[in-house]
């Protein structure tokens, strides 16, 4: 890895680990409708403007419906479940959880064309990864709020979807343009929700200060900077900081909310982490 590329890989394992944190303390003066408004809203403010300076509308023609679809899989849908699932558990937890994304991935691989097996070794990988997240939330199964449960793991899916769906669907579109447009489409549809939803006394700075750095750092300047990381590193081994990141969060949940990390938790992130890497080594074989 060169000396910008490992710049870049930890940047973005920082800036997209605590999301979390920052979504934790945002839901405590804004409904998660606003929250997800605010935050796409920012984001295809900056963005939009250099699609359009690279005329990046062209090309899309019939993608139109695919690239809806995206967004809804991929941001509108995820960060709304993840918002309001973080209304009732910690960040630490939110974060770990969503250390899934690699093995639910490899689950519905087949559904979008992927016909590869995974042999033994991935197989292996995935129970191992699966029992991971019985472990990360076993211990507090009973205190943790089952809804909420539900809402990570479709958040889950739909981080997994996406990719997928950006794969078999998107390809050759410029990835600034789907991000941009993404975030358009999102904060269009969330508008008039967020309207009904808008709370009557501004929020507090902690609020507002993390709904900004949502937008900004770990929306729009995240997508940019991981643009470059893709181009440094190839997109497989890019992906590489989705096993970092929920580390990142829990670390922030436990030293700044002061939130509990069980044994339970650390247990089952290794394992989830130890999974993924058994169940989807052929692919970063292949990217090397």
């Amino acid at each position: 890895m060169t000396r910008r590329g490992l710049l870049l890989f930890g940047a973005m394992c920082v800036i997209w680990g605590i999301p979390y944190l920052l979504i934790r303390v945002a839901v405590g003066g804004v409904a998660p409708v606003v929250l997800v408004f605010a935050r796409t809203a920012i984001g295809a403010l900056i963005l939009m403007p250099i699609v359009l300076y690279r005329n990046g509308l062209r090309g899309i023609g019939i993608r139109w419906i695919p690239l809806v679809v995206y967004s809804i899989v991929e941001v509108g849908g995820p960060w709304f479940l993840l918002s309001s699932a973080e209304q009732h558990i910690s960040s630490s937890l939110a974060g770990l959880l969503v250390s899934s994304v690699p093995l639910v991935g490899v689950i519905i691989a087949p559904l979008f064309g992927n016909r590869e097996g995974m042999g033994p070794a991935g197989i292996a990988g995935l129970v191992v990864g699966l029992a991971g997240v019985a472990a990360i939330v076993g211990l507090d199964f009973g205190r943790a709020d089952g809804t909420s449960l539900v809402e990570m793991g479709l958040v889950a899916v739909g981080y997994a979807a996406g990719p997928a769906i950006l794969r078999r669907y998107l390809s050759g579109l410029p990835s600034v343009t789907v991000v941009g447009l993404s975030l358009a489409i999102c904060a269009a549809g969330y508008a008039p929700l967020a309207a009904l939803a808008w709370p009557r006394a501004l929020p507090g700075p902690s609020v507002l200060a993390s709904i900004a750095v949502l937008g900004i750092v770990c929306t729009a300047l995240a997508f940019l900077l991981f643009f470059a990381l893709i181009a440094e590193m190839g997109p497989v081994r890019a992906t590489v900081i989705t096993y970092v990141n929920p580390a990142v969060a829990a670390l922030l949940g436990v030293t700044i909310l002061n939130e509990t990390f069980t044994v339970g938790m650390g247990v089952g992130f290794v394992l989830v982490l130890t999974g993924s890497i058994f169940a989807t080594r052929r692919r970063l074989r292949a990217s090397g």
